[in-house]
């Protein structure tokens, strides 16, 4: 029976520090008798707690506060030690790296980014990859020895519990558990894996109050084609954590995996991808400068090679005419998928990320043009916020929840 109450009280205290910790962390400082009020404790209990706290280097007591108004001895502050520990949010596509470090309230205290060579092999990316995470961790002056945990977007089709990469078309050199072996070893710290879109997803909901939707899709529009899909203020990921491929949507072709002459891509590119994609916007510019007569903006988009995609969004949002008409031809055969994404989930809101979201209302207003023929009322469409940063931001959010699961004793932070 003493075994029962010692557990009982163990739990009560890690209940009660949780929603201390909770609270310290929305706040900049804190007395001892506004905390004790705020989480609805006495006063004792939150000084317990709060020793404990101090004793693990998360909370510390500070000066007096000297500008309270209340009558006798100011009140002693306290305050969340958010320097305590960091995280890692790392992302990885065909084009770059992206790093960001962020102490234990969110906040990010350094990143970086790298271009990737055409091609790179799965070796190459890792090493490329941890060569940003040490030049960003040098630039903060911590180590790896104060990073708490680490979580990392990819391309393709993820199994987080596993931390495997089943099928990355673009980067297949990065399929199986390479990246997470390689990055524990490293970095000493839990890693996780997950798709890069679901994980843009949360970072724009974290970082963007007014995307907090209950009911929001988040497309990644650029060479590849995918969806982040909230219902009801949840993340969906679908029976196999591949929900929202619609780079595999077949709206315009028999085959699958085919493209524009009815070849299989060398990607592995999906249908819908193969006719929105990055290469196919690229194709359409090349022919509407070479109609234009448009000899100096074919020669730059042949000139930027693996960039060609940049070169066409740039002149896009330099409203060059050839850009803006393979803009045109693209967004209306997208705007078919947002039609049948409506159709079957009906969001509020549909989101445009991933390198697209660059040309901003220019392409949301072609977008808008080609949904208005559709009998449904279409949702609200906008750009991403964060654009390519948003998988650095939704890897921070999971690697802080995570922290908060595991170590501050919390069951949800909140925050998405």
């Amino acid at each position: 029976m003493e075994q029962v109450v010692a557990a009982g009280t163990q739990f009560m205290r890690e209940v009660n520090a949780a929603a201390i910790l909770r609270k310290l962390r929305t706040e900049t400082s804190m007395s001892v008798s506004a905390l004790a009020k705020a989480v609805g404790l006495s006063r004792q209990a939150v000084t317990r707690s709060l020793n404990a706290l101090v004793a693990e280097g998360l909370v510390e007591f500070g000066p007096l506060d000297r500008d309270s108004t209340r009558a006798g001895r100011p009140a002693q502050l306290v305050r969340f030690r958010a320097e305590a520990g960091h995280v890692l949010g790392l992302s990885i596509s065909p084009q770059d790296l992206r790093v960001a470090v962020a102490d234990l309230s969110g906040t990010v205290t350094a990143a970086d980014a790298a271009q990737l060579g055409a091609g790179p092999s799965g070796e190459q990316v890792v090493r490329a990859l941890l060569s940003t995470v040490e030049r960003t961790l040098r630039s903060t002056g911590i180590t790896t020895g104060d990073l708490w945990f680490a979580s990392v977007g990819t391309p393709g089709i993820v199994d987080p519990a596993a931390g495997v990469i089943k099928l990355i078309p673009s980067m297949p050199g990065l399929a199986g558990d390479v990246l997470v072996r390689r990055l524990k070893d490293a970095l000493g710290c839990p890693v996780y894996l997950d798709n890069d879109v679901k994980l843009a997803t949360q970072g724009e909901r974290w970082r963007d109050p007014e995307r907090r939707e209950d009911s929001l899709v988040m497309l990644h529009w650029g060479e590849r084609v995918g969806a982040g899909i909230v219902l009801n203020g949840e993340l969906y990921r679908g029976a196999s954590n591949d929900a929202g491929d619609v780079g595999f949507l077949d709206l315009f072709t028999d085959g699958a995996g085919t493209g524009p002459s009815g070849s299989r891509h060398p990607h592995g590119l999906g249908p819908f991808e193969d006719r929105v994609g990055g290469a196919e916007i690229v194709r359409q510019a090349t022919a509407a400068a070479e109609r234009a007569s448009d000899g100096e903006f074919r020669a730059r988009i042949e000139a930027a090679g693996e960039r060609a995609l940049e070169a066409v969004l740039d002149a896009v949002v330099d409203a060059r005419p050839a850009a803006l008409e393979a803009i045109d031809v693209v967004a209306r055969r997208f705007a078919k998928g947002i039609a049948v994404i409506r159709a079957i989930l009906n969001p509020r809101l549909v989101v445009i990320g991933g390198p697209l979201a660059r040309c901003g209302e220019t392409l949301l207003a072609a977008l808008r043009r080609h949904l208005s023929g559709e009998p449904l009322d279409q949702p609200a469409l906008e750009v991403s916020t964060l654009q390519e940063d948003a998988v650095v931001h939704g890897a921070l959010l999971h690697s802080l929840d995570e922290v908060e699961r595991t170590r501050f004793g919390l069951v949800r932070s909140g925050r998405h």
